[in-house]
């Protein structure tokens, strides 16, 4: 009997997409929160280019504005699914002790994103890549102290 529990026995597993891979890292939202801060300088540049002053109405310079405006949005987003992923199934209560700050980093940062997808403020932007390196230095942490456990 004891052979046939121990065949059965299902032991609890961790990861970002439910199947459980167990593959975790802030790195994708590191890389879409700099495309974020990438795209509001391109906005900017082209918003202040001489070019587009003298013809804001030219379709060139509209198709690069557009693509980069949804390209911000699309990575903002982007930023909040994955650090909200790391929120919602990587981190446990028991991290708490490690990162005490964890919700209030992860409630500032999704909030930047959203500011971010509303505006083009190169400021915020570069706040929003900050906030994320601190939510990837949490994980480090995290990860770390899991380890020596």
């Amino acid at each position: 009997m004891n052979k046939i529990k121990k065949f059965f026995t299902i032991d609890t597993v961790y990861a970002h997409c439910d199947v459980p891979c167990g593959l975790y890292d802030p790195r994708a939202a590191l890389m879409a929160a700099e495309t974020v801060k990438v795209m509001v300088k391109q906005i900017i540049d082209i918003e202040e280019s001489e070019d587009f002053k003298n013809n804001p109405s030219n379709i060139k310079f509209s198709n690069s504005f557009v693509r980069r405006i949804m390209t911000k949005e699309q990575h903002a987003e982007l930023v909040k699914k994955e650090i909200e992923i790391l929120w919602s199934d990587y981190f446990k209560e028991e991290d708490l002790i490690v990162v005490p700050n964890l919700h209030e980093q992860i409630w500032k940062v999704v909030k930047l994103a959203s500011y971010n997808k509303q505006n083009v403020d190169l400021e915020k932007a570069e706040e929003l890549y900050k906030e994320v390196l601190n939510v990837s230095k949490m994980f480090d942490k995290v990860v770390e102290h899991r380890k020596n456990k």
